[in-house]
């Protein structure tokens, strides 16, 4: 059986010398792997965590493990790939989908809101230092969590009541505004960390497993280094 499918890369394995296993998600299988052929020739860029990519299934009954073939590129991503911030961003993005989001999970819509994401991260010129703290808070609600401020207080060092919750206060703030005032609320570098530490959390919570981020100390990095 065959069909055309569109999906987006969350992280890619090499098998042997001309094959990789592209993890990754979609609205037809939501988490899924496929092998996929390769050219020592054709270069990596094509298969880029979160690029939006086009592609012929092949299925296998004997398997699980199906092949793509004709695979394009739908969107070329250039405002991601040519910024080293929001490239970093779209790491830690891909890192926390590929850990987060099981195996066989098919949330209806989560591959349409991700496609969405990463078009609105690549569009943006600027403003966007706050992207991955928005969009944590919105897989949150995409995986079907749905958390208020009070919710979030345990992860984030305080009640919502103590002057000490100035992260959850913070957090408030931006899940009251619209999202183009999200993007604005202004914190620091490391009140940014201590949030996308703190949602992490709060997801591995309640996805039962810990979440191990490793891109965040890197974007942290920048985040601590460039003016955003």
């Amino acid at each position: 059986m065959q069909t055309t499918i569109r999906f987006i890369v969350l992280s890619i394995t090499k098998v042997g010398d001309n094959s990789l296993v592209l993890h990754t998600l979609s609205e037809a299988y939501g988490r899924r792997g496929f092998i996929v052929k390769v050219s020592k020739s054709s270069g990596m860029a094509l298969w880029l965590p979160l690029n939006i990519l086009e592609a012929e299934v092949i299925e296998n009954k004997k398997s699980d493990l199906w092949r793509l073939r004709n695979v394009s590129s739908v969107y070329p991503l250039n405002g991601i790939r040519s910024d080293i911030r929001k490239n970093s961003i779209s790491l830690f993005m891909s890192e926390v989908l590929f850990r987060s989001v099981h195996e066989a999970c098919c949330e209806e819509g989560l591959s349409a809101w991700c496609e969405r994401s990463i078009l609105t991260l690549d569009a943006l010129d600027s403003d966007f230092s706050n992207f991955h703290i928005v969009w944590l808070l919105e897989l949150c609600s995409a995986l079907g969590f749905r958390p208020a401020p009070g919710d979030l207080a345990p992860f984030l060092g305080g009640e919502v009541s103590s002057p000490q919750s100035s992260l959850t206060n913070i957090v408030g703030q931006m899940m009251g505004v619209p999202y183009s005032r999200a993007l604005l609320v202004p914190m620091s570098g490391q009140q940014r960390t201590a949030i996308a530490t703190g949602l992490i959390e709060y997801l591995s919570f309640h996805l039962g497993t810990k979440i191990n981020v490793r891109s965040l100390p890197v974007l942290s990095e920048l985040f601590g280094t460039l003016s955003l």
